[in-house]
C-alpha cells in the first residue's frame, strides 16, 4: 500500500492545479514548476520539514544557495525561485499558512549575456546554402531560414505554421528562384506566429521570404505531402509529416557547414540577426519588441547593446583619432 500524501505533498499538488487550470500556464512551464518543486519539497525534507507551516526563511535562502553551489544556472535558479514563491504565495493567500517565507528572498541575477548575431553577408551565404538545386528539401529549406530571418521567428514557431497561418500574395510572388523586383520589396504578407504562452502575434512578410514560400508551396511541399500524412503543416519532412525542431535545426546545422561559416550557427541565430539588423537599419525598439513577442521591452533592449558595440567597433576602425 503506497504511503499517504505528506501535508507538502498535497500542498504541491493543489499549487499545481491552481497554475494548470485557472492560471491557464503552458504545459511546459507546469512541467518545469513540477520539476522545481520536486527538488524543493526533497530539500525541505532533508532538513525534517514536511509541514507547509514549518517553512522558514532560511529554508528558503538555504535552498537557493544550494542551487548556486550545484553550478545550476543563474537564469534555471531564477525560475526555480519563481516556482518557490508561486508556491508559497498561493498557500499565504489560500489562508494555508500563517506566512509566506519566501517573500523577501531575492532571486539571482543572471549574467547579461549578448546575443550572438550574425552578419547581412553570413545571413545571405546561409540561405543560399541551404538551397543549392530545385528538389522539395532544398525549397523548403529555403523557405525555412527565409522566415526565421525575414520574421524573427522562433524555431518552436517556424515549425508549428500551418499553411494557413500565411497570408501571401502568391500570384504576385517570382516562383523561378528569381530576386523580386525592387518594386515589390515594399510589398509584403503577413504571418500569425503563436509564441510562448499559445500567444499570437501578426508579423509582416518581406518579399524574399514571400519569394521563397510561394515557391516551395507550388513545387515542394506537394510533393513532400504525397509522401505522408500531409496536415496543415507548412514544413515537411521526407515522410510527409510536421518537420520537427530537430530536423529544422539540422537543416541550419548543414547549411552553416556548407557556407564554411565559423561563426556558431543556431536557430535563434537567425532571430538575433533579425533583431540586431532591425535595430541597426533604425527601427524603433518598440517595433523590435512587437515583432519578436516579447512582453517587456526590456527583453528587448539587450539587443541595443549589440548596435553600440558596432557603432563602436566603426569608429575605433573609422575614425582617425580612435586608437
Amino acid at each position: 500500500m503506497a504511503d499517504a500524501p505528506t501535508d507538502m505533498e498535497r500542498a504541491v499538488r493543489g499549487w499545481i492545479a491552481h497554475v494548470r487550470v485557472e492560471k491557464g500556464a503552458a504545459p511546459n512551464t507546469v512541467s518545469a514548476y513540477e520539476r522545481d518543486l520536486r527538488r524543493y519539497v526533497a530539500h525541505l525534507a532533508g532538513r525534517g520539514v514536511s509541514d507547509p507551516q514549518g517553512v522558514t526563511e532560511a529554508d528558503v535562502a538555504d535552498f537557493l544557495a544550494g542551487l548556486r553551489e550545484s553550478g545550476l544556472a543563474a537564469s534555471s535558479a531564477a525560475r526555480t525561485l519563481v516556482a518557490v514563491r508561486g508556491f508559497h504565495r498561493f498557500l499565504a493567500v489560500e489562508g494555508e499558512t500563517a506566512g509566506d517565507p519566501a517573500t523577501n528572498v531575492a532571486p539571482p541575477k543572471a549574467p547579461s549575456r549578448l546575443p550572438k548575431a550574425i552578419s547581412v553577408e553570413a545571413v545571405e551565404r546561409l540561405i543560399t546554402a541551404a538551397s543549392v538545386g530545385d528538389t522539395p528539401v532544398a525549397l523548403r529549406d529555403r523557405a525555412l531560414l527565409e522566415l526565421l530571418y525575414g520574421v524573427g521567428a522562433r524555431i518552436s514557431e517556424a515549425v508549428g505554421l500551418d499553411v494557413d497561418d500565411l497570408d501571401l500574395d502568391l500570384e504576385a510572388a517570382p516562383l523561378g528562384g528569381a530576386e523580386p523586383a525592387a518594386a515589390d520589396l515594399r510589398r509584403s504578407g503577413l504571418v500569425r506566429l503563436r509564441g510562448k504562452g499559445s500567444k499570437e502575434r501578426i508579423v509582416p512578410v518581406g518579399r524574399y521570404a514571400t519569394s521563397a514560400a510561394a515557391a516551395y508551396l507550388v513545387r515542394g511541399r506537394p510533393a513532400l505531402a504525397a509522401k505522408g500524412p500531409g496536415g496543415p503543416a507548412l514544413f515537411l519532412g521526407l515522410r510527409g509529416a510536421r518537420l520537427s525542431r530537430q530536423s529544422a535545426w539540422a537543416v541550419i546545422q548543414h547549411a552553416a557547414e556548407r557556407a564554411d561559416l565559423r561563426e556558431h550557427v543556431s536557430p535563434h541565430t537567425m532571430r538575433h540577426s533579425f533583431a540586431t539588423h532591425l535595430l541597426d537599419g533604425g527601427a524603433d525598439v518598440r517595433v523590435v519588441q512587437e515583432l519578436l513577442g516579447h512582453a517587456s521591452v526590456t527583453t528587448t533592449q539587450i539587443y541595443t547593446m549589440v548596435s553600440v558595440g558596432r557603432l563602436r567597433e566603426v569608429y575605433a576602425e573609422a575614425h582617425p583619432r580612435a586608437r
